[in-house]
């Protein structure tokens, strides 16, 4: 199963996590169940990643969050692969 829950935009806890594909202060990319979500914001840092059980914790100022269309995780694969 996959959960997200964003408290005042400063704290996404989500479950279902496969993995976490790259991340910098602006962009979190994380692979969940459900497809690829992209976290972009600000003064973003990863406070709780576990894969064993499936969780991520982010925190910072949150502006957006979209999970990836089958053409666009394609290449935002191909470009994490350069």
């Amino acid at each position: 199963s996959h959960i997200l829950s964003l408290d005042n935009r400063r704290s996404l806890n989500l479950t279902g996590v496969c993995d976490v594909q790259g991340f910098d202060d602006e962009t979190v990319n994380i692979v969940t169940s459900l497809g690829v979500l992209i976290v972009k914001g600000k003064n973003l840092h990863i406070s709780k990643l576990s894969l064993e059980t499936s969780e991520v914790s982010v925190d910072g100022e949150i502006c957006s969050m979209h999970y990836l269309s089958g053409s666009e995780k394609k290449g935002i694969i191909a470009r994490l692969l350069k």
